[in-house]
């Protein structure tokens, strides 16, 4: 087979303790999954989940122990940070049900869903999608993949972000509104999920912007560590 010009390498992410890779086939991210969040950002209440996706190229794909750069975007003053817990999809399906969810886990993440605020609360006012606010180059830091046996009890983990050595978000992966497992189910009854699939599962409140020079500093108790600079 031959191409018109040579095809982009697989995005991959790293598995802590193994050599081979975790090859990213899609990226979905649940919205406002935290009440304390959807209350800072204006809404309350239970509401049915909802996805956005993001670019597999979005992805900054940070090493062990590494720092990873993430560039400043561009036509946004207002670029805000939201530490989330990721889900890494090692077995597909369509329609799984809630009680069956962990079976196609392969393992967890630390990840950040970078938000252009000011393009997103614009594009809420027109209607429109929010595209250019959440699916924009370099979108979605993450660090390496923890498989699910060496992760300990995620579901009740403490999620946290630092910028610069100070805390700005703190909470427990227990207050999702849509665990883990509902958030599975939810959402492979709209799309049929695939090996290579992650889920970003929401982010807890205090969201505020980042200049460049910031350092992120990301943790999900049990799973490796998120550190990244914004250039």
């Amino acid at each position: 087979m031959s191409f018109v010009f040579p095809p982009t390498p697989t995005v991959s992410v790293p598995v802590l303790g193994q050599p081979e890779r975790f090859p990213v086939h899609r990226i979905y991210c649940v919205g406002r999954n935290y009440e304390e969040h959807a209350k800072e950002m204006g809404f309350t209440g239970r509401e049915p989940p909802f996805f956005f996706l993001k670019p597999t190229d979005s992805l900054v794909v940070v090493e062990a122990g590494q720092t990873g750069q993430m560039p400043y975007p561009s036509l946004t003053q207002n670029l805000h940070h939201e530490i989330e817990l990721v889900v890494a999809i090692g077995k597909g399906g369509r329609n799984i049900l809630a009680a069956d969810a962990a079976k196609h886990i392969y393992g967890y993440a630390v990840g950040l869903d970078m938000t252009r605020r000011d393009l997103q609360n614009e594009m809420k006012k027109q209607g429109r999608p929010w595209c250019i606010g959440k699916a924009f180059d370099h979108s979605a830091p993450i660090g390496p993949i923890t498989p699910m046996a060496q992760a300990g009890d995620v579901n009740n983990a403490e999620i946290s972000l630092q910028v610069n050595g100070a805390d700005r978000q703190r909470s427990n992966v227990a207050k999702l509104i849509w665990n883990v497992a509902e958030t599975i189910e939810h959402l492979s009854a709209a799309w049929e999920l695939q090996p290579g699939d992650l889920i970003y599962t929401g982010t807890p409140e205090g969201v505020a912007a980042v200049v460049a020079g910031d350092v992120l500093a990301g943790q999900v108790t049990g799973l490796g560590s998120l550190q990244v600079t914004v250039k």
